[in-house]
C-alpha cells in the first residue's frame, strides 16, 4: 500500500532543456526581462517594445540595460550586454536588439546560456556570452526562432524587436520552454573579437569599450599582470606608470591605469576624457610592458 501511494505521489523530473527552462523560469519569482537596443529613446520603438511584452507576459519586470548603443554597432551591443547580464539573477531574460540585418535571411536567435535566457538577432551579438558560457562548462543551448505561433500576427519588414524578438522574450517569462519557440541549432554566428597576445616583455592588448566618461576598457584581464608590480602602459604615443587603485588617487586631469569594475585593464583621465585626451578609437593597440 505504502509503495502503491508512493509511486502515485512520485512526480519524476525529466532534466531536459524544456523542463530546465520552465524551471529556472518559474522558480526565480517575478521573471526580470533586460532589453538592450540601438534604438535610443526618441521615437518610441521601445515603448512600444514593452507594450507588446506587456500584453503577453503583464507580470514580468521589465529592466533597460541600454537603448544608446550606436546605431548597428553590434560590436558595442554585444559588449553592454555581456557586462550587465551577469548581474542579473537565474531565470532572467534578455532581449537585444541591434540588427542591421533586420528582413533579411539572418536568423532570430533564442538561448540558454548558463543560468540565463537571450533572445536576440543571430548576427554575433551573443558571441562574448556564448564563449563565456563555453569556457566555463556552463549549459549553452541555441534555437531558431522559427515558429510564428510566438510572433506577432503581422511581421514587418524593419522592426522585428516588436514584432518577433519582444514576443519571444515574453512567451518565454511567461514559462513558455525555449525549445517550444523554434529548432535547435548549432552554428550561431560569431564575431571575431580581438584577444590580448603575449609579447616577449609583457602583452599587446587592444581598446574594446569607451564608455560615456571616455574611459577607456581593454581586453586584459587584471589577472594577466599577476606577480608584476612595475608595469608601464604605453598607447597613441603616450605612456602610463603603473596602476593606481582609483580614479581619486591621482590629480585632476593625471592619465592612469587602473582595474576597472570587471576586472579588465582600464585607461582614464582623472576627471576628464582619456579617449578625447588621446584620440583613441575602438581597437587601438595598448603595449603592456613588465619591467621587473
Amino acid at each position: 500500500m505504502l509503495k502503491s501511494t508512493l509511486a502515485k505521489l512520485r512526480v519524476r523530473i525529466n532534466f531536459s532543456s524544456l523542463t530546465i527552462s520552465s524551471f529556472l523560469l518559474h522558480n526565480a519569482g517575478m521573471t526580470i526581462l533586460s532589453l538592450t537596443t540601438d534604438f535610443g529613446l526618441t521615437n518610441g520603438f521601445v515603448g512600444v517594445m514593452k507594450g507588446v511584452i506587456y500584453g503577453i507576459a503583464p507580470e514580468v519586470k521589465i529592466v533597460d540595460i541600454t537603448h544608446l548603443v550606436e546605431p548597428q554597432n553590434v560590436r558595442q551591443g554585444a559588449y553592454a550586454l555581456w557586462r550587465a547580464a551577469p548581474f542579473f539573477p537565474p531565470g532572467s531574460v534578455h532581449v537585444a536588439v541591434v540588427d542591421p540585418g533586420v528582413g533579411t535571411q539572418r536568423r532570430p536567435l533564442g538561448a540558454r546560456l548558463g543560468q540565463q535566457f537571450y533572445i536576440a538577432p543571430d548576427n554575433g551579438l551573443l558571441t562574448p556570452l556564448i564563449e563565456d558560457a563555453e569556457r566555463s562548462g556552463e549549459p549553452v543551448e541555441l534555437v531558431h526562432l522559427n515558429d510564428p505561433r510566438y510572433w506577432l500576427p503581422k511581421v514587418s519588414r524593419t522592426f522585428h524587436g516588436r514584432d518577433i524578438f519582444a514576443p519571444c522574450g515574453a512567451h518565454l517569462a511567461s514559462g513558455v520552454s525555449l525549445a517550444e519557440l523554434g529548432t535547435p541549432i548549432t552554428d550561431a554566428v560569431r564575431l571575431t573579437l580581438p584577444r590580448p597576445q603575449k609579447t616577449a616583455n609583457g602583452w599587446l592588448a587592444h581598446v574594446t569599450i569607451i564608455d560615456i566618461f571616455g574611459n577607456l576598457t581593454t581586453d586584459l584581464p587584471a589577472s594577466s599582470l599577476a606577480g608584476h608590480s612595475n608595469v608601464l602602459f604605453r598607447l597613441c604615443g603616450r605612456e602610463v606608470d603603473s596602476l593606481v587603485e582609483s580614479y581619486g588617487h591621482r590629480a585632476p586631469g593625471d592619465l592612469v591605469a587602473l582595474v576597472d569594475s570587471e576586472e579588465f585593464i582600464e585607461i582614464a583621465v582623472v576627471n576628464g576624457s582619456a579617449a578625447a585626451l588621446l584620440d583613441a578609437r575602438v581597437d587601438e593597440p595598448v603595449e603592456v610592458i613588465f619591467r621587473d
